[in-house]
């Protein structure tokens, strides 16, 4: 099990968590309420402005904001410890944000990938862009369906994928 919750999407958002009316006015407030949220096995507390710092770092290069109101924020490089899991949380927005899309939409949907090697989140990075993609999966986002539909869509998506999930 604990396998499919490292190598599987659906895993590491089961272990995330999915947030709903997360507030803030900027991309910086926005993530420092959503790593405020995370649960303390995730992520000890005493991380949480390291992960702020890392990320706010990154989107000072190039926003992660994609299009259609959706962002992947990361930092650059992984900072996950031996006994840390990987994770991707999913946050809806209480006010969409500027948040720099090529598109110029206003996010209102997060995946907060947090990863433990380069392979794993360019794994997870390429998993949620192709499911934002699908009009299905983001009718469930813009509806801000509850968690077990959103999961649902994902491990049904991962059987079309095949065994590596």
């Amino acid at each position: 099990m604990n396998d499919l919750i490292i190598d599987n999407l659906s895993g590491l958002v089961i272990r995330g968590g999915i947030y709903y009316g997360v507030s803030g006015e900027s991309r910086e407030e926005v993530m420092s309420n959503i790593i405020g949220n995370l649960s303390a096995d995730l992520l000890p507390s005493r991380k949480n402005e390291t992960l702020l710092q890392a990320i706010m770092e990154r989107e000072a290069l190039m926003s992660t904001g994609i299009e259609d109101g959706v962002a992947l924020p990361h930092p650059r490089t992984p900072m996950l410890e031996d006994g840390e899991e990987p994770f991707v949380a999913i946050a809806f927005l209480l006010h969409s944000v500027d948040w720099g899309t090529p598109d110029g939409s206003k996010v209102h949907t997060i995946f907060l990938i947090v990863s433990k090697s380069p392979k794993q989140h360019l794994d997870a990075f390429s998993k949620i862009t192709f499911l934002c993609q699908q009009k299905e999966f983001f009718s469930l986002l813009s509806a801000r369906a509850p968690n077990n539909k959103i999961i649902a869509a994902i491990e049904e998506a991962e059987k079309d994928w095949g065994a590596d999930g």
